[in-house]
């Protein structure tokens, strides 16, 4: 789900806070298609059926898997809160931010995100985001977390590229098995598990104030983390080859080594539908590989969006 989880990248909720300002689009935000897209907090009941019914378009889940009414209102009242992107009173997109706790800090839980159809791949998914950031912020939140499955190249292209979160921890059948089955395949089982890979978005941290930046600025472009191919995707060391980055290399002075790489395959959805022994295999295999480098305290921070051979990148801690 593009719940911090799938295909419309996971999920928000955030219960609204004391304090709190709303958030709006930016006056000088660009159209989509000629309609002017206004983010705001879903504060009716009329809006929250509006969520409902999104979430029943773009996610294909069964509808007790669905958040209902009383759950998204009884977030906000908890502290929590949904920005909905709006093309006048139309509801094309929103995500669920709820408060959560680490330790005695008060954090942000992402529990899910949705954009309509007819409007995805038009930045409104990285709008909705950056509205989250700034509202988050504004409450004196600095940290959000929220899940994704390892096996979507999109959602950890942006998550990772254009969010700027890490990844330190994997989650195995996070959900229970045979969760979320491909479009057109609901109800199959297929027996894949729900694996899951925790985003965490540090709101202040370099990285993301410059991605930030970036996309307040309309001239901005992100620069996104590339690299060469990794050999079967296996956690292991590398070295530079014909001037391209592989595990264990440094371009320039500024670009932190990359030490390990675990490659994803590059249409999941098509696996499943095609050959689900073949991509359960390939999920234990994905799976240990993150395991084995979360072992050696590595930490995923880049993503090579490669057609043929997307993968993640990882790094020392402190190498950033």
């Amino acid at each position: 789900m593009c719940k911090s989880d799938g295909m419309n990248i996971t999920g928000e909720i955030t219960p609204s806070m004391s304090g709190q300002t709303e958030i709006n689009s930016r006056p000088d935000a660009p159209a989509v298609n000629g309609a002017e897209i206004e983010v705001r907090e879903c504060t009716t009941v009329n809006e929250f059926d509006a969520c409902v019914r999104l979430q029943r378009e773009v996610f294909g889940l069964p509808e007790v898997e669905l958040s209902p009414r009383r759950h998204l209102i009884v977030s906000r009242s908890a502290g929590g809160w949904i920005l909905g992107a709006f093309v006048g009173d139309e509801l094309i997109g929103f995500v669920h931010h709820l408060t959560a706790v680490r330790g005695r800090e008060v954090i942000g839980y992402s529990h899910m995100m949705a954009v309509a159809a007819a409007y995805q791949n038009l930045g409104i998914g990285a709008r909705l985001k950056w509205a989250q950031r700034a509202r988050a912020l504004d409450e004196g939140v600095d940290f959000i977390k929220w899940t994704w499955e390892p096996v979507r190249a999109r959602n950890a292209h942006f998550n990772i590229n254009r969010l700027g979160v890490v990844v330190r921890s994997y989650a195995v059948n996070f959900y229970g098995t045979d969760y979320h089955a491909p479009a057109g395949m609901e109800g199959e089982r297929h027996g894949i598990d729900s694996d899951r890979l925790f985003a965490e978005w540090e709101l202040r941290a370099p990285r993301v104030e410059a991605l930030a930046a970036a996309a307040n600025d309309t001239r901005g472009a992100t620069r996104e983390v590339t690299s060469g191919k990794v050999t079967s995707g296996k956690v292991t060391s590398g070295k530079v080859t014909s001037g391209k980055t592989t595990p264990g290399a440094r371009v320039g002075n500024n670009v932190p080594v990359v030490i390990a790489a675990v490659e994803i395959p590059p249409d999941w959805g098509a696996l499943v539908r095609d050959d689900a022994a073949t991509a359960r295999r390939e999920q234990l295999r994905v799976r240990e590989e993150f395991q084995q480098a979360f072992a050696r305290r590595y930490v995923c921070a880049g993503f090579d969006r490669d057609p043929a051979h997307p993968r993640y990148l990882f790094y020392t801690d402190g190498d950033r």
